[in-house]
Formats: structure tokens, C-alpha cells, sequence
């Protein structure tokens, strides 16, 4: 989910946090490890802007890190192929 929202746009960690608990329950905490891992693999860059006198981090995906996802949503696909087959089956039962 992170690096989907780092595909659209550049942000900072809190942002990635709102956006994705619009849509899913999550907490900060669990977040910024990802985050980091995300970095040290080469998925992420990280850059600071000044923001209200302080710098703010922000995220950006690397050529690596859209491959990852790439990846991600090809494997998302297969995972789901397969769990719809079997709860469409036990619906038609």
C-alpha cells in the first residue's frame, strides 16, 4: 500500500498514514517501519523540506520501487483469482 501511494505522488510519512487509513485500519507505528525497510531494500529515496520552520521527510518510490509493486499487484492478482474461486464456489453451493 505504501508504495502505491508513493507511485501517485511524493509525500511525507504522516500523509502515507492518513491516506491509507482512509481506506484501511492501520496505525502510525506499523507504518514507519515499512517505511524504513522500504528505504534500506532501495525501494525509497528520502529527501527534507523546510516546512513551518521545521524539516519535513519526505518519500519518494525509486525505479526499483515500482518494480516491487509491479510485482506486488501481479501477486495481489493471482492471491485473489484464488480466494474468490473458492468463495464464489461456497456461494453457489
Amino acid at each position: 500500500m505504501v508504495l502505491a501511494v508513493l507511485s501517485k505522488e511524493d509525500t511525507y510519512g504522516y500523509q502515507i498514514t492518513k491516506d491509507i487509513q482512509a481506506h484501511f485500519a492501520v496505525s502510525e507505528s506499523t507504518l514507519y517501519p515499512v517505511l524504513r525497510r522500504l528505504q534500506k531494500n532501495g525501494s525509497l529515496t528520502t529527501y527534507d523540506q523546510p516546512f513551518q520552520g521545521r524539516n519535513r521527510r519526505y518519500y519518494r518510490i525509486t525505479v526499483s520501487g515500482r518494480a516491487l509493486l509491479e510485482q506486488y499487484r501481479k501477486e495481489w492478482c493471482t492471491y485473489k483469482q484464488q480466494v474468490d474461486f473458492f468463495l464464489d464456489e461456497t456461494l453457489s453451493a
